[in-house]
């Protein structure tokens, strides 16, 4: 019974990130594939008699790539800004739409590189330890205030890393954990459970 206990535990973990990635891949597909594809092939329907699965998800990706090159080019520099303040100047959107844009951001254009290396640090008091990444090491005029080796320390909130606390501290007063920012960022949005160094029983 133990044994049969362990195989449905271990399949559970096993298949249940699997099933829950391609449901939400195909959420994904379905809600972007809509955007453009439920009108476009109603037409391609009424007219030719048939339609193209997919076609609005195609669509979509290829205006995504256009809006990404125009942006990048002297048009875009001048005209997205633009619109953007525009949009975000909207009632209610403007409480929402500058936040989506930092955690969408964070996550394309890779933040966690940002990030030198996973420490711990005693915080918010003496005896609780926080998950934290260093982010700067220069910082002459702190050190020469408070005549020790001042360091920046960000110390991020589950589950978001995108918010959370710039901390000042003495370097000697940090510890240097063995873990990738990588996995650091995933034990924040875990909420502690993802443990980087566990291995799943067999």
């Amino acid at each position: 019974m133990r044994r049969l206990k362990i195989y449905i535990i271990t399949g559970l973990a096993v298949v249940t990130p699997v099933v829950l990635t391609i449901y939400l891949l195909v959420m994904l597909f379905q809600f972007v594939d809509g955007i453009l594809g439920s009108f476009l092939n109603v037409l391609l329907e009424r007219t030719l008699g048939f339609y193209i699965p997919g076609l609005g998800f195609l669509l979509f990706s290829l205006l995504i790539i256009l809006v990404g090159a125009l942006t990048r080019r002297f048009i875009g520099h001048k005209i997205f800004p633009r619109l953007e303040a525009w949009f975000s100047g909207i009632p209610m959107i403007n409480s929402i739409y500058p936040t989506l844009k930092q955690i969408i951001r964070f996550f394309l254009e890779k933040k966690e590189t940002e990030f030198k290396k996973v420490v711990l640090l005693e915080y918010p008091s003496k005896g609780i330890w926080s998950l934290g990444f260093l982010t700067n090491e220069q910082f002459q005029k702190m050190c020469e205030v408070s005549d020790r080796d001042m360091v920046s320390v960000f110390v991020p909130t589950t589950p978001g890393p995108i918010s959370g606390y710039v901390v000042f501290i003495p370097k000697a007063d940090i510890r240097f954990p063995d873990i990738s920012v990588a996995d650091a960022l995933k034990i924040i949005v875990s909420g502690g459970v993802f443990k980087p160094d566990e291995n799943l029983p067999l």
